[in-house]
C-alpha cells in the first residue's frame, strides 16, 4: 500500500450544499430559509409561539416553590452496608460514618450527609455515625446490638 492510495470509505464524506447559487439550482435566492423575517435571520426565533393565543405555559397556573435551603442527603440501604461488608470494603468493628462509605466506594459525592434506609438485611454488629437514620433502619441496626 502505499501513501497516495489511501482513501476514506465509502460514505465517510458529505458533499457540503452550496445555497445562493442561482434558483435553477434548488437552494438559490433564499438558501432555502423560506421567506423574509426573525424565521429567515440566524440566531433568536420564536420558540413556543402558538399563533398569538396566550401559550399554554402562561394559562396554566404556577404550583409550588424550591426549597433554596433543603438538605440533599446520600441515601444507603442497609442491604448495601450489608454487600460491602460481605465483600470486605467496609470493616464492620470500625464506626461507619459517610468518610468511610465514601472510601468504600459505596458513593462518590457526600453531599450534605448520609442518611441511611431500612431495605434489606443486616447480619453483622455495626455502629454507624451519619446524618439521619430510618425508624426501620434503627430498628435492623439495634436489633443486631445486642
Amino acid at each position: 500500500m502505499k501513501l497516495c492510495e489511501l482513501k476514506d470509505r465509502p460514505g465517510a464524506r458529505r458533499r457540503k450544499i452550496l445555497v445562493g447559487r442561482g434558483i435553477g439550482s434548488g437552494k438559490g435566492k433564499t438558501s432555502g430559509r423560506g421567506g423574509k423575517g426573525q424565521t429567515a435571520r440566524s440566531g433568536v426565533r420564536l420558540k413556543g409561539f402558538q399563533g398569538g393565543q396566550t401559550p399554554l405555559s402562561r394559562r396554566l397556573p404556577k404550583r409550588g416553590f424550591t426549597n433554596i435551603h433543603a438538605l440533599r442527603f446520600v441515601e444507603v440501604n442497609i442491604g448495601r452496608i450489608q454487600e460491602f461488608i460481605d465483600a470486605q470494603r467496609l470493616d464492620p468493628s470500625k464506626v461507619i460514618d459517610s468518610a468511610a462509605l465514601q472510601a468504600a466506594g459505596v458513593f462518590k459525592h457526600a453531599r450534605d450527609g448520609v442518611r441511611i434506609l431500612g431495605n434489606g438485611t443486616l447480619n453483622h454488629r455495626i455502629e454507624v455515625d451519619v446524618a439521619g437514620v430510618t425508624a426501620s433502619a434503627r430498628q435492623a441496626i439495634e436489633e443486631k446490638k445486642w
